[in-house]
């Protein structure tokens, strides 16, 4: 039975690859929304209504929100972004955005567009060199495990 466990185990690593793989593609995507609105979206001025950061040790979060008057009337937006970026449009009445209905990401803040599609594309690339180091060690694990067994089995009880 211990034996089968540890193949368990060992299998079900596979998990967390599978995490880095998933986290890697919402990133790409992210990006991509993110620069594709930036590139093909409209142009127009948006009234900040509020602008929220709380920047304790334990949570950074922060958002916009904001109106963006439209030919078929005002479009209320919440944007969550880094508290980096929410300092660099802090105090501001206005903001210039591109509005790209329809889109996963309709709304970009023209100021911080381009650090933000940057930086989910350096989490893309994070992400990536992660989920191959862990696919080896993980794939080297099961590996180890099918060729020489598990060297929990040997080992002497202390029980």
């Amino acid at each position: 039975m211990p034996k089968r466990r540890g193949l368990l185990i060992a299998r079900l690593l596979w998990i967390f690859p599978a995490i880095l793989l998933f986290l890697t593609i919402n990133q790409i995507m992210v990006a991509s929304d993110i620069r594709e609105t930036l590139a093909l979206g409209e142009p127009a001025k948006a009234e900040v209504l509020e602008i929220y950061m709380t920047n304790r040790v334990d949570v950074t979060y922060g958002y916009v929100r904001m109106r963006i008057p439209t030919d078929r009337g005002d479009v209320v937006r919440q944007l969550s972004m880094s508290i980096s970026l929410l300092h660099a449009i802090d105090g501001k009445d206005s903001l210039d955005v591109r509005l790209l209905p329809g889109e996963d990401m309709e709304v970009v803040i023209t100021e911080v567009a381009r650090p933000q599609w940057r930086m989910a594309a350096i989490n893309a690339g994070i992400s990536f060199i992660g989920l191959i180091l862990l696919t080896f060690g993980v794939w080297s694990w099961n590996r180890y495990l099918m060729r020489i067994g598990d060297p929990a089995e040997g080992a002497p009880s202390s029980l």
